[in-house]
C-alpha cells in the first residue's frame, strides 16, 4: 500500500479497531507511517489485527478499551501520555446497533446503545481534548452515519445516538478551534459491515461502500493543510441517493 500522506511522526488511537470500519482505519493510518493504539473490548482480536500490522512494518499496539467504562477510558489515555507524551489523532469508531421497533425497544438497550455510541464518543474526546491541548494541535474524527441527519425504521436508538453524536461533534469543533485542534464527523452511509448486515439484511453486500471506503475518507481530512477545515464527509454509495 503506498502512503500518500506521510503520519510518520503522529501518534493516532482508533476505537472500536478490532474489525470493520476501525480495523481499516487502523491500517491505512499505519501504513501512513503513524503509530496506531488500536481499541477495542476483545483482546484477542485486537492482537489479530496488531501482529498483522507489525508483520508488514507498521507501528502498532493493543489497548484493551470499553469506551463506555470512563476507568478503562482513563487508563487507556494513560497509557498512551506515558508512553508517548501526546496524542495526534483519535479516531472514534467505536459503537454498536440497536434494531427494532421502539414500542418493543427496552429501556436497558436504549441506554446501552447511547452508552456506548454517545457517552463513550463523549469520554474520549474530553480525554483527547485534555491532551491536545497541552500541545495546542491535534485532530478528532468521530464516526456518524447517514443516520445522524436521515431517519429509517427500526433504528431510533441507533439514530438518537448519532444525532447527538453530530451535535457534540458541531460543538466541540468551535471549542477546539482556538487550541489549533480540528473536529470533524464522518457519516457513512451502508458499509459492508456486520452491523450492517444484520441491520439490513436486505441491501445488496456487494453494493455497499467497504470499510476501505471509510478509511480513505479519514485519511484525507488528516492530509489537509493546516489552512483547511471540514466539518463532516457524508460518504454514499455511487448509485444511491444523494439526502
Amino acid at each position: 500500500m503506498a502512503a500518500l500522506t506521510d503520519l510518520t511522526n503522529s501518534v493516532a488511537l482508533i476505537t472500536g479497531a478490532s474489525r470493520g470500519i476501525g480495523k481499516s482505519v487502523a491500517s491505512v493510518l499505519a501504513h501512513c507511517g503513524a503509530l496506531v493504539y488500536i481499541g477495542a473490548r476483545s483482546l484477542d482480536e485486537l492482537r489479530n489485527v496488531e501482529h498483522g500490522l507489525t508483520a508488514n512494518g507498521c507501528r502498532a499496539a493493543s489497548v484493551k478499551l470499553d469506551v463506555s467504562d470512563e476507568s478503562s477510558v482513563g487508563a487507556c489515555f494513560r497509557r498512551i501520555e506515558s508512553e508517548q507524551g501526546k496524542l495526534d489523532v483519535l479516531i472514534n469508531n467505536a459503537g454498536i446497533g440497536s434494531f427494532g421497533e421502539l414500542a418493543q425497544l427496552s429501556l436497558e438497550e436504549f441506554d446501552h446503545t447511547m452508552a456506548v455510541n454517545l457517552r463513550g464518543t463523549f469520554l474520549c474526546c474530553r480525554r483527547a481534548m485534555q491532551m491536545m491541548v497541552a500541545h495546542k494541535s491535534g485532530y478528532i474524527i468521530n464516526m456518524s452515519s447517514v443516520v445522524g441527519f436521515k431517519g429509517y425504521p427500526r433504528q431510533s436508538a441507533y439514530a438518537a445516538s448519532k444525532h447527538a453524536i453530530m451535535g457534540l461533534t458541531k460543538s466541540l469543533s468551535v471549542e477546539a478551534q482556538p487550541h489549533n485542534i480540528r473536529v470533524s464527523a464522518v457519516l457513512p452511509g451502508g458499509v459492508d459491515t456486520d452491523m450492517v448486515t444484520r441491520a439490513r439484511p436486505d441491501l445488496d453486500r456487494p453494493a455497499l461502500l467497504r470499510p476501505e471506503d471509510v478509511a480513505q475518507a479519514v485519511l484525507y481530512l488528516l492530509s489537509l493543510s493546516e489552512y483547511a477545515a471540514v466539518d463532516q464527509i457524508y460518504l454514499r454509495r455511487r448509485n444511491s441517493a444523494p439526502f
